[in-house]
């Protein structure tokens, strides 16, 4: 299989000729957005959702993780996919999924329908999500693989924290099924530009699909999540303790078996790399602590500050429009500074911007936060960017999918972690202030811990041993 991949590798094109690169980077810009995007646009409208389907707070994050826990426990299984049978098919098929899901979703009539449905539009974006960042050393030459890079991070990013913003916008002229109404536009142009521009001839291996593996992905990742969930809201702990044992039999057994296998769904052998596997979990840290902000400030603002809607979600504009500037400089600046020390500096940025939000003055003037927001946006962008051209980059051509995943999995774990310290605190913490405040404090830790094991890269490189392990 190695030999065969390398021939291809000599007869495979640099990246795809103008002007059909810009179009297929449209194409996945566009896709990856959305699936971004809806992972936090009903953020600003959750007081309001719980208020109309008459459900907690807690509950209706339910909302949020029902999008993340599809999306987690499939994603490395689209991988796999995206490796054998082709990133386009795969990625078509994401996008042809999520656009139908999110009809459903604005035509859900109950708070549970509209569960269910956010869980099948998870999946498409788990599809389109899984090999995004694999696609992108198809679409670029690879001395503008940094640039992308930066271009997608920079969607990913803006995409990921915009939500509240767009969602104000619309919410300010139209009711919550028009945040949901909004992807079928912009998903059809992305499915027609994808069938159209993205390339054709692509890198696979010669592997059957393990349906068992993916199985057992799904079971590990699944019970890891409603673990957590079962914590945050407090439920019996008996049956949290059975389904930790649970977990921990399945996640063995995963484990094993996909060490096993010479391309593993889940890429175990990525992971022995050792400045990968450090990017894959500086990676969860920062969107832990992007959630813990993204998700809790809403209430802060609406509850505290009794601001409306639209008010909330201007006042976090400043954080996506920081991102938008930070993301492609850091791409540009990847290509002369060590990855190492730009997400140092970049989480150390966001870890200020974050804790002077617990220091906020009374009554705080739009100024104040502002420009805290903004250093949470800068030190996003400024991570994001070196940190995923790190884990490309450090794993073999033939293992894009495996590494794309890893990308994926690793933003949706941080996600999923995120949203659901929100909920713990929330529960155990009446005041929605206090609750803020000490979610603030959760994602500045986090955001440090990403920091401090940055600069630890440095010096780091993809070696010939690292190379073997994954052969």
């Amino acid at each position: 299989m190695n030999k065969e991949i390398a021939t291809l590798n000599l007869e495979q094109p640099d990246g795809l000729p103008m002007p059909q690169r810009v179009w297929a980077i449209l194409s996945t810009i566009l896709a990856i957005g959305m699936s971004c995007l809806d992972v936090n646009i009903v953020n600003v409208a959750l007081p309001s959702l719980a208020k109309e389907f008459s459900m907690s707070p807690t509950n209706t994050i339910w909302i949020v993780n029902a999008y993340q826990l599809a999306i987690v426990v499939s994603l490395l299984a689209f991988s796999s996919l995206g490796d054998i049978y082709g990133f386009r098919k795969v990625y078509l098929s994401g996008i042809f999924v999520f656009t139908l899901s999110s009809l459903f979703c604005a035509l859900s009539s109950s708070f549970w329908i509209l569960v269910i449905a956010r869980m099948c539009q998870g999946l498409g974006a788990s599809a389109l999500t899984s090999v995004n960042q694999g696609q992108l050393r198809t679409i670029y030459p690879r001395k503008h693989l940094g640039r992308g890079m930066g271009i997608n991070a920079m969607a990913v990013s803006v995409s990921a924290v915009a939500g509240p913003s767009i969602a104000s916008a619309i919410l300010s002229v139209a009711t919550w099924q028009w945040l949901f109404v909004v992807n079928i536009p912009l998903g059809i142009i992305a499915l027609v530009f994808g069938y159209k521009y993205l390339p054709r001839k692509e890198y696979r291996i010669k592997e059957k699909f393990d349906k068992l593996g993916a199985l057992a992905n799904a079971l590990t990742f699944g019970l890891l999540i409603y673990s957590l969930d079962g914590f945050a809201h407090h439920e019996n702990t008996r049956y949290i303790a059975l389904q930790l044992i649970a977990l921990v039999f399945v996640a063995l057994y995963y484990w094993h078996r996909e060490r096993q296998r010479e391309a593993p769904l889940l890429p175990v052998d990525l992971l022995r790399i050792p400045i990968l596997s450090m990017s894959v979990f500086t990676s969860i840290c920062s969107f832990a602590a992007q959630m813990l902000g993204m998700v809790s400030l809403p209430f802060f603002f609406q509850n505290s500050m009794h601001l409306s809607i639209v008010e909330t979600g201007l006042l976090l504009t400043p954080w996506p429009l920081a991102t938008l500037v930070a993301a492609p400089l850091a791409g540009y600046l990847v290509e002369r500074v060590h990855p190492g020390l730009l997400g140092c500096v970049g989480m150390i940025s966001f870890a200020v911007g974050m804790y002077m939000m617990t220091l906020l003055p009374q009554n705080p003037s739009d100024i104040d936060i502002v420009w805290r927001l903004m250093l949470c946006g800068i030190g996003f962008g400024l991570f994001q960017t070196p940190n995923n051209n790190v884990i490309v980059t450090s794993s073999p051509v033939n293992r894009g999918g495996g590494a794309s995943g890893m990308i994926g999995t690793a933003r949706l774990l941080g996600q999923t972690l995120g949203t659901t310290f929100v909920a713990f605190i929330f529960s155990l913490v009446a005041s929605h202030t206090e609750a803020s405040i000490y979610c603030l404090y959760l994602g500045t830790s986090f955001a440090l811990l990403a920091a401090f094991v940055s600069p630890l890269r440095l010096g780091m490189h993809w070696s010939k041993k690292d190379k073997k392990r994954v052969k």
